[in-house]
């Protein structure tokens, strides 16, 4: 199996369930897509103007999800978790058929998405891949937020920490290479907030579908969800998801270094929006195997899915 060649998914595959803000049921299809046809959202509810690109210059709103909008003002949010998904599976070409305006939050996290996909498997073209490769190192930084990237050689790697007040939060960090770590940790992370926002958060007319079937809810000292954490670093591992599928809006694979310090959704799409200010900032590179024996998607991942 080539891992430097455009990658589509052999069959549709199908999600159900609700959406974590909207509260409303949604189907969601992922079909089968040609080399270069990159990723898209349709909205199969709409007759006209109802394809969305996840672009970050399309991203519309950063307010706990990544909302994408067409210029005749359509919507999907809540992408993160599927992009994620998308990214770190090898997805370079799908379309995403949706009824409504919101992903459906399933579990919480990448876990539905990924085992699926993984039972369809993938269908591999002979087409390249191209990647975004870093020139150099650009930051931004809000109060005490903060968020960088800079040159790597063929990796991505993202270390992330989280400053929590809250005792079972705390000061949580993780370092992650993309390309090479398992990352069963970070797709079973699960969406979390601390149980004194939520009313405030439902007052702002979200987490309408939000319960402790999809999220992790924080009270004190206390976990609410009777089965606890599936791994140590949840909080961290959950925010690295978010950071992996926010950057997809970029377009391809990058490969880079990031730091970040109580980031998420606005951050990372101020930080790309930077990258992507000056052209000397990157390159877009076609990958081609026979130059470049690295995968630069994760091998452990497709091993399970060839």
């Amino acid at each position: 199996m080539s891992y430097l060649t455009q990658k589509t998914i052999k069959n549709t595959v199908s999600f159900d369930g609700v959406g974590l803000h909207s509260g409303v049921n949604v189907n969601l299809h992922i079909k089968p897509a040609e080399p270069n046809f990159g990723i898209v959202f349709k909205r199969i509810d709409l007759k006209n103007n109802n394809l969305v690109f996840p672009n970050f210059i399309n991203v519309s709103n950063t307010s706990l999800n990544t909302t994408i909008e067409n210029e005749f003002g359509v919507k999907i949010s809540t992408i993160e978790h599927l992009m994620g998904a998308l990214f770190c599976l090898g997805i370079d070409n799908a379309l995403i058929e949706i009824d409504n305006e919101e992903v459906p939050i399933l579990d919480g996290s990448a876990k539905v998405f990924v085992e699926k996909i993984q039972k369809i498997g993938l269908k591999v073209s002979s087409f390249p891949i191209k990647i975004i490769k870093i020139n150099n190192e650009v930051e931004y930084s809000e109060n005490s937020r903060f968020i960088s990237i800079k040159p790597s050689t063929l990796s991505l790697d993202i270390e992330f920490q989280l400053k929590y007040q809250n005792p079972v939060i705390g000061n949580q960090k993780n370092l992650v290479n993309v390309y090479e770590d398992d990352l069963n940790d970070v797709f079973n992370s699960r969406t979390f907030c601390l149980h004194e926002d939520i009313e405030m958060i439902k007052k702002n007319g979200l987490a309408k579908g939000g319960s402790l079937e999809n999220a992790i809810v924080v009270k004190g000292k206390e976990i609410l969800n009777h089965e606890g954490l599936r791994n140590q670093k949840e909080f961290v591992n959950h925010k690295i998801l978010d950071c992996i599928g926010d950057l997809y809006t970029c377009g391809y694979r990058i490969v880079g270094s990031i730091k970040c310090v109580r980031g998420g959704h606005y951050l990372t799409n101020q930080l790309l929006k930077k990258i992507f200010s000056k052209k000397e900032n990157f390159s877009i590179i076609e990958i081609k195997e026979k130059n470049l024996p690295h995968n630069l998607v994760n091998r452990n991942i497709l091993r399970s899915i060839a």
